[in-house]
């Protein structure tokens, strides 16, 4: 049997986005513990702090408070800094406010656009239950 070009670039696609599920799925398994034990109503850096622990604890590869740099028209103009960057190609932005505001996902979207990674978790640890508090944002 032959394989085109064709079907191994939608094997690499698949496998990729599988990888990626999972990726996303232990990072929302790691917040969900850290909520579960903390709960809601502490700032957000005390959701930092516990889950850089859990990431450890998970033996999830991460950077904490990843510089990026913001160029605007090939100038370097500034930087920004993500949260965590979680295996080198997922983003995840932390909140502690009481409702996700638009300017929240236009940060994250931000963020997407500068470092040209696929995909990015809002995580909004101030909520009763933590899935309510998540938001996946795909850079399309």
């Amino acid at each position: 049997m032959e394989t085109n070009h064709r079907d191994t670039e939608n094997a690499e696609e698949r496998g990729l986005k599988e990888e990626m599920n999972q990726l996303t799925k232990e990072v929302i398994g790691a917040a969900i513990e850290v909520h579960r034990v903390l709960g809601a109503g502490f700032l957000e850096e005390v959701y930092k702090e516990a889950l850089i622990i859990e990431f450890l604890r998970r033996g999830i590869p991460h950077e904490f408070e990843k510089r990026v740099t913001v160029n605007y028209k090939g100038h370097e103009v500034g930087q920004g800094r993500l949260d965590f960057l979680v295996a080198n190609c997922l983003i995840v932005e932390l909140k502690a406010v009481q409702n996700l505001a638009p300017i929240h996902e236009a940060q994250v979207l931000s963020y997407l656009k500068i470092t040209n990674y696929p995909l990015a978790l809002l995580i909004n640890f101030n909520v009763p239950l933590l899935k309510d508090g998540i938001k996946r944002i795909i850079l399309s």
